[in-house]
């Protein structure tokens, strides 16, 4: 069995899909709970970018915008050179419940991936994602 090249994440939360939304593709909203300052530019070929304290900026570049229902990007992954040219593809589908939104963050493109970086970049996404969907809805909750 090869290395898996992909990380799926799916999380029911207690909001519309309008407030999800604007907290996945708003410079305000990525901000609160992903990043400490972030700056977005909401069209495919946009780019994004988001920081944190002590720690090398992501930049984004936003591929796909289907609201309010799909936003999809490509960056880095972590332990690459920046100037690498490889990255990997993040897709946020969001879908009305009774309850709220189903929020489902898949992550692909880890095969791509020298043998040495691969395990550490899947790792980290993986940990990554499982910590920040947790802040998103701590975020969602006390907006």
């Amino acid at each position: 069995m090869g290395f898996p090249d992909r990380i799926e994440r799916t999380v029911d939360l207690a909001h519309p899909p309008s407030k999800v939304w604007a907290a996945l593709t708003t410079a305000e909203g990525l901000s609160g709970w992903f990043g400490n300052d972030a700056a977005i530019d909401l069209r495919p070929g946009g780019a994004a970018q988001m920081s944190w304290p002590d720690e090398p900026v992501a930049n984004m570049r936003i591929e796909r915008v289907e609201e309010p229902s799909v936003f999809g990007f490509t960056w880095r992954v972590d332990g690459m050179p920046e100037d690498d040219p490889r990255r990997t593809y993040v897709e946020f589908t969001l879908e009305p419940t009774p309850q709220g939104t189903r929020l489902t963050v898949v992550e692909t493109g880890f095969a791509q991936l020298p043998a040495g970086n691969h395990r550490a970049g899947y790792d980290s996404h993986v940990e990554g994602w499982a910590r920040e969907l947790g802040e998103l809805a701590g975020y969602l909750d006390a907006a």
